[in-house]
């Protein structure tokens, strides 16, 4: 099989095309996280292939979810993995095969065991073949486990061996791919959705009212009422939502905003547009904002906030990059291992509190959200170090590809 690898590089020639394959990104995923994470990355990738003299060619390779239409461009490549196109000749292992090299960012959280063997398996499945076709592989920026389990380690460490990069996007990540692969080439970059595209409404914030969002997940509101509690929260998260919308409502200067960031009509107890509907019944003082039609459109809607209060991780990033005052409510180690290595603190933990504790330290840094914004404004200087990292490790990776024989 023949690939294109006539892409030499040459800065002042005009731009040559090089094939990428996304792999376990989405272009319709109605958790608008994983589409932030897509377009994040297609971003910095047509910054540095051009740099180089490149012209990108993406070719997103993931599963079918088919909720929102984030990826509009129709040069943009589709390709649809499920257990016949995986075990096909003619289907991944074809795919991958005519493309230059594949950066996989694993659904941001997905490369990893609690998700099931099945999940697992498809993760894994993807890379080996990617490897077995000699098409280079990257691991972009995303959460590397948790991993503790047989066969789920080795399995995973031996990808990572082969991979061209594995980049971590927290130091806890870092740990764990250290710990199972120190062979393996290991980076410490940061989430690239940070970089996700966006229309400023700054303009809006410092009006007469103070606008404040709450992304109620619907996730975590389902967990608590079914009292599944996976998470193993300290504190029942539904009615700590309750009580919050409670408290900020009796104050006369607060509009409350619910921001719906992770819809799922296919599935209701994963869906926060499900969730601000109820909320929106329960207290009609509130704004119930419409669902978006993409992730930029979220971190459009985000940036006109003067606080965010969030259950989905990308919601938060999309109001820090957007210089959001914002209150994570973490739910796993993700949430800790980013926000707490850029060094904020403002944040509900997993354990140490109670629902009422949890609504008096947001309540608490409603009133201190300058200080939020200084701590931002610090921490995106971090972020724009460490996602230069990740920018070294595709310039090595392209530069690299133009020197493969044809």
């Amino acid at each position: 099989m023949t690939r294109n690898r006539s892409i030499g590089i040459d800065p002042g020639a005009a731009e040559r095309p090089v094939n990428i394959g996304l792999l376990w990104h989405s272009a319709s995923s109605g958790n608008l996280g994983v589409g932030a994470l897509t377009l994040g990355n297609m971003a910095i990738v047509r910054a540095v292939a051009r740099e180089l003299g490149l012209a990108p060619r993406f070719t997103l390779l993931s599963m079918r979810d088919g909720e929102t239409g984030s990826i509009t461009d129709q040069s943009v490549g589709i390709r649809t993995i499920n257990s016949r196109t995986m075990l096909s000749p003619g289907g991944f292992w074809r795919w991958v095969g005519d493309l230059d090299c594949v950066l996989d960012i694993g659904a941001g959280d997905s490369f990893a065991e609690i998700y099931g063997f099945k999940r697992f398996i498809f993760l894994w499945l993807s890379k080996w073949l990617t490897i077995r076709q000699g098409t280079p592989l990257l691991l972009s920026p995303q959460t590397i486990g948790p991993f503790t389990r047989t066969p789920y380690k080795q399995l995973a460490a031996h990808v990572m061996r082969k991979a061209a990069a594995v980049v971590s996007r927290d130091d806890m990540s870092l740990a764990v791919a250290q710990q199972m692969a120190p062979e393996a080439h290991n980076l410490l970059s940061v989430d690239v959705a940070f970089v996700l595209p966006f229309a400023s409404q700054v303009a809006l914030r410092g009006g007469g009212n103070l606008r404040v969002g709450i992304n109620a997940s619907g996730l975590l509101f389902h967990e608590a009422e079914s009292g599944r509690n996976r998470f193993d929260l300290s504190y029942d998260y539904a009615a700590m939502t309750r009580q919050l919308i409670t408290a900020l409502l009796a104050r006369k200067n607060v509009e409350v905003h619910l921001v719906p960031h992770a819809t799922n009509k296919a599935m209701p107890d994963d869906d926060d547009g499900s969730c601000a509907d109820r909320l929106a019944k329960e207290f009609p003082g509130v704004i119930r904002v419409p669902d978006f039609a993409g992730p930029s459109e979220a971190k459009s809607c985000i940036s006109g906030l003067d606080f965010l209060v969030a259950g989905r991780m990308h919601a938060c990033i999309a109001a820090y990059s957007a210089g959001t005052p914002v209150v994570p409510v973490a739910y796993s180690r993700k949430f800790s291992g980013l926000f707490g290595m850029l060094g904020y603190d403002w944040m509900v933990p997993t354990t140490g509190m109670t629902s009422q504790d949890a609504v008096d330290f947001i309540v608490g840094a409603l009133d201190q959200r300058e200080q939020l914004v200084a701590d931002i404004s610090r921490g995106m200087t971090q972020v724009e170090q460490k996602l230069d990292v990740y920018r070294a490790a595709l310039r090595k990776l392209f530069s690299e590809i133009g020197k493969r024989p044809s």
